[in-house]
């Protein structure tokens, strides 16, 4: 991550709290394991109150919350302070690089003041004084670091702060909560009438501006608010300048990490490894690079059963050289809350973050939405059930949001777990048929009325395809990066790493160049010009004796569906995975054009990897798991069967992909 600027700030990344006291509270995401932590009445090192009272430091007046501005002074009150006394603040949030022993800058009867360093981390701190060798517990405190403590309150205004760069405040910033939205002036300085509902506000990051990244590579475009409705909060945001107009984002859909099927080692060896030589060799050209996933990054079903979730997910994450963007899918949901979608996003808000938000990089605007309503009909025997749905809340706060862009013709870029359009089929004269996955898409489409240049991002499916669905509108439903749940590379499975319409497991790759847009799948371990595999359909003859033979059922050809009987038809199959419109795929048989048409078929390689897998262990495929019917397949019919092809597939940014299909070509898991 070239230039990218780390900062820590756990406390507000990981957990929420409470004040109570002079201690916190902490309500933390209950499947993350918990560091070890001391309170004041431990003993077993200095961090207790002086028990020979050597100090004897009375009245002490400490605020639970404190506004401090960056590089400017603490003072606490209290009697018996010392020349030469030094301050420790020691992180609650157990967060080392965050403890501090600061000198005093003045001591009085009556108070201790230290100067705060400029790096100085907002946090939660346990304070004491530090005299010789003994120390004396103060109490404990929230600090936050703040550009300027004596903004005015506004009647109304719960929340206010303000957005700067290099020591100056920056105007026309869009801040928001979820469901207010805001503009900084020109110092700088919003205002926002929050009932703190999401508990965090967040800055819609301008074009040509950066965020600084917390040690797990996620972007701090938000704060935490962690005080009554009553309370006013002071909450900044420093950018930091950069030029992003061209720029790369990797997208990553459904990882499902969830410790089960050598998901880890193939995570690790495989699509970490890839995706960090791709991040590289941007970088080595001088684009600014960033990630976006596309939800599902855990799988709710191993949250407790395998107590791993999205603290888990964020270790791994954090291996990722970009800064990682996040959206949620409806496996990150808590599966122990029925029929509230909200409660059942909070582990997700408390872990990752806000669950729809907005940023701009470059010209281009991106929006993030969540558009699962999580109903989990326990009572029905429905668990984990949803609905593919942009509530209410988010359609409102989404109008306010695009209302700040003033040019429609720019990139506007949508990035939505649950797809738009469901997998396309064909008519009986190969036309392509779509239908709507989204509840009531009208409502969300209505809000892009104005924008000439917008594109989806959505994964769930597991599968590639591209849908124009007007003149202004494209969505892409991305494959996976798990692929079939990790199930196809797992270890004595069948080595490779396919998705359920035949593309190879991996990830979108968008280069963003000003207002102009180029994207490419980029399969795991392979070359970005791997675009397409061809069969040669007379070798392609799936029986159980040959790729399940322990197989003991009666169901082989309900999973090896149009490819049980053997075809001497001299017919070539074609999988272009990440067909669209514009795209071209040309046949020619010693230089004589063949006829190709477009077909709706499942991927025979999937079939021996995933499906036949399963069988041959006397296990049923699961449903969601097996070979899928789709539409980005091409079939040509040659003279012979002995005939070399040349397969030429042409993008609709002019790129060519070729092979020279010798045949007969033989058939089997590693076929490319």
């Amino acid at each position: 991550m070239k230039g990218t600027k780390t900062i820590n700030r756990r406390i507000f990344i990981r957990s929420s709290f409470v004040m109570t006291g002079l201690g916190l509270n902490f309500n933390l995401y209950s499947c993350e394991k918990k560091a070890n932590s001391k309170t004041p009445d431990d003993d077993s090192d200095l961090e207790i109150r002086d028990p020979n009272n050597k100090l004897s430091i009375t009245n002490i007046d400490l605020p639970t919350q404190l506004n401090v501005k960056k590089g400017g002074e603490f003072k606490i009150r209290g009697e018996g302070f010392e020349a030469g006394d030094q301050l420790t603040f020691s992180s609650l949030t157990g967060n080392a690089n965050n403890s501090n022993t600061l000198d005093s800058k003045e001591v009085t009867d009556t108070h201790i003041i230290c100067q705060m360093p400029e790096d100085f981390a907002s946090d939660g701190y346990k304070i004491s004084v530090k005299r010789g060798g003994n120390l004396f517990y103060l109490g404990d405190s929230v600090l936050d670091l703040v550009f300027n403590p004596d903004i005015p309150d506004r009647e109304g205004m719960t929340v206010k702060g303000v957005v700067y760069a290099e020591g100056k405040g920056l105007k026309d910033v869009v801040v928001s909560d979820g469901f207010e939205v805001a503009v900084t002036d020109k110092n700088g300085v919003y205002y926002l009438p929050s009932q703190k509902k999401g508990k965090y506000v967040f800055v819609s990051i301008p074009g040509n501006y950066e965020v600084g990244v917390e040690e797990e590579n996620s972007p701090l475009f938000f704060n935490r608010l962690t005080q009554p409705v009553s309370t006013v909060e002071i909450k900044d945001f420093e950018l930091f300048p950069v030029q992003n107009d061209d720029h790369v984002m990797m997208v990553l859909g459904d990882m499902h990490l969830a410790n089960r099927n050598n998901d880890i080692k193939q995570f690790q060896n495989d699509f970490l490894r890839d995706v960090n030589q791709s991040i590289r060799e941007y970088e080595n050209t001088g684009k600014k690079v960033y990630a976006l996933t596309l939800g599902d990054m855990t799988w709710d079903t191993y949250w407790y059963s395998k107590d791993y979730a999205l603290p888990d997910y964020l270790r791994e994450k954090k291996k990722i050289g970009a800064p990682v963007f996040h959206t949620m899918g409806n496996h990150d949901n808590d599966p122990n809350y029925s029929y509230n979608d909200w409660q059942a996003e909070e582990r997700y808000r408390n872990v990752i973050g806000p669950t729809y938000y907005s940023f701009n990089i470059g010209k281009a605007h991106y929006v993030v939405l969540d558009n699962t309503e999580y109903i989990n009909d326990v009572d029905n025997d429905n668990p984990r059930s949803y609905n593919a749905k942009i509530v209410q809340e988010q359609i409102d706060w989404l109008k306010k949001d695009l209302a700040m862009i003033s040019d429609k013709s720019a990139p506007l870029i949508i990035a939505m777990h649950i797809q738009l359009n469901s997998n396309p089929s064909l008519n009986a004269n190969g036309q392509e048929m779509t239908s709507w996955r989204l509840d009531d898409p009208n409502k969300f489409l209505d809000v892009l009325n104005g924008f000439s240049n917008v594109h989806l991002l959505t994964a769930h499916t597991h599968m590639n395809y591209n849908i124009q669905t007007s003149s202004t509108v494209m969505e892409h439903n991305i494959a996976a990066v798990c692929a079939t749940w990790w199930w196809t590379g797992k270890d004595g499975y069948a080595g490779n790493h396919i998705c359920k319409d035949g593309s190879p497991g991996g990830y979108d790759i968008w280069e963003v160049e000003g207002t102009n847009l180029k994207w490419c799948y980029k399969g795991i371990g392979h070359n970005k010009d791997y675009q397409f595999r061809a069969y040669d359909l007379n070798e392609v003859h799936i029986t159980s004796n040959k790729y399940a033979p322990n197989y003991t059922g009666t169901e082989w050809d309900k999973y090896a569906e149009g490819y049980t009987s053997p075809n001497t038809k001299n017919e070539v199959l074609i999988n272009v995975w990440n067909y669209a419109q514009g795209w071209k795929v040309e046949v020619t048989e010693n230089g004589k054009p063949l006829h190709v048409t477009r077909v709706r078929v499942r991927d025979p390689l999937h079939i021996i990897s995933y499906n036949a897998q399963r069988l041959e262990r006397n296990a049923d495929p699961t449903s969601a798991f097996t070979s899928a019917l789709t539409a980005h397949m091409f079939k040509v019919t040659a003279s012979n069967a002995t005939s070399t092809l040349k397969i030429k597939v042409t993008d609709n940014f002019g790129n060519v992909y070729i092979e020279d299909m010798v045949r007969p070509k033989a058939f089997d898991e590693k076929i490319k």
